[in-house]
């Protein structure tokens, strides 16, 4: 790993390209002829429909904050290529490049209080490899880099399709021909795919998306090279399509009700492969079961995602401590010792992911073409920890704050009506501030816990690491990998090393002739 300067040095800022879309040109990039389908309609502009259009501003902003003053130094940096581009959109040399792209995945989370999991960043733990090691994808490397080239210049927004529909799977991949992603033709000038992949987390709003098998995909040579891809397609590629879960945000009834739901929804979707036509310059892996499943380790997406996936988590879990504060105060109960108990428990889960976040940083490995990664054991911990936090969080503020965020009028318009408003603000007041104020407070808890966009919330962060099995399978199997199992093993036999029948081995100690120390 590199200990040079950060890539913002002023030395080569100066002269740094700068083709990053702003807000107005992300949503005009949107406007193409993808094929988004909800409620039986096939979507004409993403960007207006009310089943996306908040959330497609919500990204917009992002943009917009990489030209702000206020923050466009802090998210943006030069790459080793002259690109000004988002921090973690290019490789890290070195552990204080990890702490930079750390501050710039804070800046653009706290922009949704951690709601929004999948945003441009996040594809960026791997499309940012291409760039340090693209030789890894021969004979399609050219492809890496350009892909890289375009994705950090513009700060492309991918989303990813990793994981097989849940479907027969007691039977070997290669046998699912008629659900799972599979080449069906070869041409002169690409190829062409069929079947689905799952979950395609806010891809309505994204420019293209990555597809591959994940970690847990067994592809037996022989038998299951035609499944054996990763490759990118353009989210307006014909035969590409997508199918999406109902829409939180456009069920919404408005900003008071749901403030959350109503901007930060991410809509998920069955990504579907209708015969489409991946042309050759958007391959990266075709017919090669070894790359094909040693690229999710090999190109250190699993070591940068974890960090953007803990950063986004870690500022979450400020907003919910937050919260609960507030409203334990609203309620008269924030000085009950079980209460600052409580309270003082989730300050703890919520230091212990920042904290990891910080290990993650400062305390890296070498990755693909000498960059600096998080350590491999330390991001499986983000995903160890991520999943039993969100449950406990949601567990306190039902066991403490009970049936207060239920005690709220049906909706803004109660708080209009002339007659209801006087008795509103004498029995929902709170223990401190206006009734108006403890009701926006409580409408902001239940939507964060307790609407679809809630539940859905609760699905997510379960699950956001793969199935509960692999996360601890894949501790134990990194444990190996990166030589941690041995050195466990090497400690147990140097304590077993110091004796035997006859006492000990080494003069340090001594015993009695009876045995006894």
């Amino acid at each position: 790993m590199s200990g040079e300067t950060s890539a913002t040095g002023s030395g080569r800022s100066a002269a740094a390209r700068d083709n990053l879309l702003d807000g107005e040109g992300y949503l005009e990039s949107l406007r193409d002829a993808r094929s988004v389908y909800i409620y039986g309609e096939k979507v004409g502009d993403v960007t207006e429909h009310p089943a996306f259009r908040n959330s497609a501003r919500s990204v917009a902003r992002l943009y917009d904050a990489l030209h702000e003053r206020e923050t466009r130094d802090v998210l943006m940096g030069v790459d080793r290529f002259g690109t000004r581009t988002h921090k973690f959109f290019m490789p890290s040399y070195s552990a204080g490049e990890l702490a930079e792209a750390r501050e710039a995945i804070a800046v653009w989370s706290r922009m949704s209080y951690g709601f929004m999991g999948r945003t441009p960043d996040y594809k960026a733990a791997f499309m940012a490899t291409l760039g340090a090691n693209p030789e890894f994808y021969e004979p399609f490397e050219e492809n890496a880099r350009r892909w890289y080239a375009e994705y950090a210049a513009r700060g492309m927004f991918l989303n990813h399709v990793l994981i097989n529909p849940p479907v027969d799977r007691n039977r070997p991949v290669h046998e699912v021909r008629d659900v799972f992603v599979h080449v069906k033709e070869e041409r002169d000038d690409g190829i062409v795919v069929g079947g689905a992949k799952m979950l395609a987390t806010g891809s309505a709003l994204t420019h293209a998306t990555f597809v591959a098998q994940n970690s847990a995909t067994h592809l037996q040579e022989g038998r299951a090279e035609d499944f054996a891809l990763v490759f990118i397609a353009p989210m307006d590629a014909p035969g590409v399509k997508l199918l999406c879960r109902a829409s939180y945000e456009e069920r919404a009834r408005s900003p008071f009700d749901h403030p959350l739901s109503s901007r930060f929804d991410e809509n998920d979707a069955i990504l579907i492969f209708d015969d489409a036509f991946i042309p050759w310059e958007n391959v990266l892996v075709y017919r090669d079961v070894e790359r094909a499943t040693a690229f999710y380790a090999a190109s250190g997406f699993m070591n940068r995602y974890t960090l953007q996936a803990g950063t986004r988590l870690g500022v979450k879990l400020d907003f919910m401590c937050g919260l609960f504060a507030r409203a334990t105060k609203a309620n008269g109960t924030d000085g009950f010792r079980g209460v600052a108990v409580a309270l003082g428990e989730l300050v703890g889960w919520r230091n212990t992911i920042w904290a990891l976040t910080t290990a993650m940083c400062l305390d890296p490995q070498e990755g693909p073409g000498g960059t600096a990664i998080p350590k491999l054991e330390n991001g499986a911990l983000i995903r160890f920890f991520g999943p039993q936090v969100w449950p406990k969080f949601k567990e306190t503020f039902e066991n403490f704050l009970g049936g207060s965020p239920l005690v709220t009028p049906s909706g803004y318009e109660d708080m209009k009506d002339p007659d209801l408003r006087p008795l509103i603000d004498k029995y929902y007041r709170g223990s401190e501030g206006s009734a108006e104020e403890r009701i926006k407070l409580f409408k902001l808890i239940w939507d964060a816990i307790g609407t679809e966009f809630g539940g859905r919330h609760e699905i997510y962060e379960r699950n956001y690491g793969g199935n509960q099995e692999q996360i601890r399978l894949d501790l134990l199997k990194f444990a190996g990998i990166r030589g941690l199992s041995q050195g466990f093993d090497d400690l147990v036999e140097e304590c077993l090393a110091d004796y035997d029948v006859d006492g000990w081995k080494s003069p340090t100690w001594t015993f009695t002739k009876d045995g006894r120390g």
